[in-house]
């Protein structure tokens, strides 16, 4: 059987570390978008603001069609 996949980009953040925003970013796309089978970190950042760091992952994320 032959599939079909979809490659979308999200950033997730956290105030924690890199793979908490990673994390954070799989599970909240995970709400909306079934069958995640891949997540690839493509870039980290740090932002900063009123004195705290954020931590910026953003993940390539692949998923299967559906029929």
């Amino acid at each position: 059987m032959e599939s079909v996949y979809k490659v979308i980009e999200i950033i997730g953040t956290s105030e924690k570390d890199w793979a908490d925003a990673a994390k954070t970013a799989i599970e909240r796309a995970s709400q909306s978008v079934r069958d995640i089978r891949v997540g690839e970190v493509v870039e980290q950042d740090v932002r900063y603001e009123d004195g705290k760091l954020y931590f910026r992952t953003k993940l390539r994320v692949s998923f299967k069609y559906q029929d």
